[in-house]
């Protein structure tokens, strides 16, 4: 969701592509699964919440949320690696990722806050610190920011390039990360059944509590949050992936790396049944909870993720996804925007529709008509940013002239 991130072009046939329209289109997917879940839970009655249709809208709602941190992740790797590769200092790398990091969090408290003033009095106070998808992605882009300037081994310029050639260095860099990555993100999802159950931290005061376990006010951690554990591990995931795409194997052989990943999403998800199955866990039956807590969920929803990417790919590059406008892209491009404001025509005291009193035909049409204007929405703001840069450009071709005349 944090698309204010410009994806740079990985190389290869990546760049037939312009502005890596698979990572768009699997943004803009997330936006319209979005849209279906929050319109449906907010506007259907309690009749239709029982019928399979909501149980099925429910289920494709669990994929939001786990792909907009997975592709801030992808996001992250690559903007990291094109900087890494311009030269750019570790530290100023490191610099720019966590301030980043930091105003989408910035935007999660005030979005939190704005949602406490238009929802007074009903809204209880601790909405305000309650820990929500965009705290989570702002926390994860600053943590993943300190694991990619610990493991920038090329940052010794003067010892390393005595001894390794550039190329020799850059691959030994991505190799660290991406293998760091990946450990973090196991530890991550190895250490959340713990963390939610027999060793919760409950020394802490519940607003920095709910951050490892998401309990918030309620005494229990709640899966409907977005804490550090297990959320943060698919960011990680995503930037090993990310990092992965400027291997040489992906440079040069993309399509075949793509099938690689949609193959290794495959793999992911019989593992995570098999090792389900196992007489033998590492965690007790009382604290075990497949479907929230468990690594082997984790490892289904990144097997979910990764064939999800896959397919996104091979839509775009031999598909229909970039003929003419595309109402998926487009929504890509502002994902964050389009989040902040539906929820107020959805959920909030702007609803379109009664809440809890419509069949499942008037919300689908008030879900249309969701999407229809955050796709007008999305339009304006990207022909906004676009006039807003040719004026700052024509400002600045004066000042050039000048310059060389003076």
């Amino acid at each position: 969701m944090a698309d204010q991130i410009q994806v740079a072009r990985a190389g290869g046939a990546a760049g037939k592509l312009g502005r890596l329209a698979y990572i768009d289109w699997m943004r803009g997917l997330a936006c319209v699964l979005m849209f279906q879940t929050h319109c449906y839970g907010s506007w259907l009655t309690p009749e239709a919440r029982k019928t399979e249709f909501f149980r099925w809208s429910q289920a494709a709602g669990t994929l939001p949320a786990p792909l907009f941190i997975f592709l801030a992740g992808v996001s992250s790797a690559m903007v990291t690696q094109r900087l890494r590769e311009k030269g750019v200092a570790r530290n100023a790398i490191a610099r720019t990722t966590i301030l980043r990091g930091a105003e989408i969090f910035g935007l999660g408290l005030l979005f939190r806050g704005q949602e406490f003033i238009l929802g007074y009095p009903k809204s209880p106070w601790t909405d305000l610190l309650r820990v929500d998808v965009l705290n989570i992605l702002g926390l994860s882009m600053m943590l993943m920011a300190v694991l990619c300037w610990a493991t920038d081994v090329s940052a010794g310029a003067g010892a390393v390039g005595a001894r390794f050639s550039a190329s020799r260095s850059r691959t030994s860099t991505l190799t660290v990360t991406i293998i760091a990555a990946l450990i973090a993100a196991a530890a991550v999802a190895v250490a959340t059944p713990w963390l939610w159950t027999t060793l919760r931290p409950g020394w802490l005061p519940w607003p920095l509590e709910s951050y490892i376990n998401g309990v918030h006010v309620y005494g229990q951690p709640q899966p409907w949050l977005f804490p550090i554990f297990p959320w943060v591990a698919f960011a990680l995931v995503g930037l090993a992936l990310g990092f992965l795409l400027f291997s040489d194997f992906a440079r040069k052989k993309e399509a075949w790396f793509f099938a690689a990943v949609g193959g290794a999403g495959v793999i992911a998800c019989g593992l995570s049944l098999s090792l389900d199955a196992a007489p033998l866990r590492l965690y007790s039956a009382e604290i075990y909870d497949y479907w929230h807590t468990s690594p082997e969920f984790f490892l289904m929803r990144c097997g979910v993720l990764l064939g999800l990417l896959f397919l996104v790919y091979a839509w775009c590059r031999w598909g229909w996804a970039q003929r003419g406008f595309s109402p998926i892209i487009q929504l890509g491009n502002t994902s964050l925007l389009v989040y902040w404001v539906h929820i107020e025509f959805v959920y909030g005291r702007f609803s379109i529709l009664p809440k809890a009193r419509c069949s499942i035909l008037k919300a689908t049409a008030g879900l249309l008509l969701i999407f229809l204007a955050m796709v007008a929405l999305s339009v304006l703001r990207t022909r906004w940013k676009k006039r807003k840069a040719k004026a700052l450009r024509a400002g600045l071709a004066p000042s050039a002239a000048t310059a060389e005349s003076g």
